[in-house]
């Protein structure tokens, strides 16, 4: 089971700017401490009330620097926001300074505002993303390419580096979509879910799908399996739901007016999804979050709750937002890490 945990350089109360970063580099110290697999970074652009991550592979490339053994992945790298031959050329230069640590998570993000700010049309975002990612792992891979599609023309271009993991760094995708799942098993990369109080059993059939793509492909091996959500380790549940309670409850808020406003920004219906899952995180009690699929509690309690999961979907590893709106007690997260890496951890030895 790998366990990592997802990392937004959120915004503290009452801090500096210079403050929250150098308390979010201490987070990443102590994931590195204690053993954590993979240290996750968020890409979230024009929200100074929320996080500092606009950019994972510079935040990457300073962890790589400071650590020597966690894993640094993207959650997510939103490729459809910037150019996929400038992608290609940081990401595998980050991938030679971790010497081989980079996980890539690529997605598009539901954040439209952010791809108003940057004069790019939301609805062109999953062809975006598909054809960015393609133009990637063929700049990875190719000495030479030319590539013409419906956004970028491309004539006889050489990317350097090439990144030091062979052929590509690990590629995982975020299922934002159904058509997701045929399409990440048929090219033989990772799947991660997104919950934020749901039960992820209610993907197994998709799951199924992904599953069948990936074997029908020719791949060895049962396609992977990951999630991110809301988690937090204490000492007994209790501790851990005092702890976390009021950071998630407020990051439904923040959430319930970040949908509520992507969903204006598109002209949607009243009844268009967007619109209900906000209205349901502002209605939600923290005792229902518990029932869907976070991790809330004790060492105990999330050791079981991940070998249920492991058993019903095959999950592989999590990630796992720990302080996601910024109101988490620094102390605590550092012993959830730690907790995490050490207890956690062990019971999958």
């Amino acid at each position: 089971m790998e366990l990592g945990i997802y990392h937004e350089f959120p915004v503290l109360p009452g801090r500096s700017q210079a403050e929250c970063i150098a308390s979010g580099f201490d987070i990443v110290d102590a994931a590195e401490e204690y053993g954590l697999d993979v240290m996750w970074l968020a890409e979230l652009h024009f929200a100074p009330e929320r996080a500092f991550a606009a950019s994972p592979l510079i935040l990457g490339t300073a962890i790589a620097a400071r650590t020597e053994r966690i894993k640094i992945g993207t959650s997510v790298q939103v490729v459809p926001l910037a150019n996929p031959l400038r992608i290609a050329e940081e990401s595998a230069m980050l991938d030679h300074v971790s010497k081989g640590r980079l996980i890539f998570g690529v997605g598009r993000s539901g954040v439209v505002k952010s791809y108003e700010a940057m004069n790019i049309a939301y609805s062109e975002s999953k062809d975006r993303e598909v054809e960015c990612l393609e133009i990637i792992l063929r700049a990875w891979q190719e000495d030479h390419f030319s590539y013409k599609g419906k956004f970028y023309d491309i004539k006889d271009v050489t990317v350097a580096p090439h990144p030091l993991q062979k052929p590509t760094p690990e590629v995982r995708l975020a299922a934002a979509s159904v058509e997701t799942f045929p399409a990440a098993g048929k090219a033989g990369q990772g799947l991660f879910l997104s919950a934020r109080h749901e039960d992820v059993r209610m993907f197994k059939p998709h799951i199924d799908v992904y599953r069948k793509a990936w074997t029908d492909a020719g791949y060895p091996g049962e396609a992977p399996i990951y999630l991110r959500c809301p988690g937090f380790v204490a000492k007994t549940d209790a501790a851990a739901h005092e702890a976390y309670g009021p950071t998630l409850m407020q990051h439904f808020k923040n959430q319930n007016r970040l949908l509520s406003d992507s969903a204006r920004r598109q002209n949607s219906p009243p009844d268009h999804p967007r619109y209900k899952t906000a209205q349901r995180l502002l209605e939600i009690k923290f005792e229902e979050v518990l029932r869907g699929s976070v991790f809330i509690g004790s060492p105990d309690t999330v050791v079981q709750k991940l070998k249920d999961l492991q058993r019903d979907i095959g999950l592989c590893g999590v990630q796992l937002e720990t302080n996601c709106a910024g109101l988490a007690d620094h102390a605590a997260e550092r012993e959830c890490i730690r907790l995490l890496a050490q207890e956690v951890k062990s019971a999958f030895h």
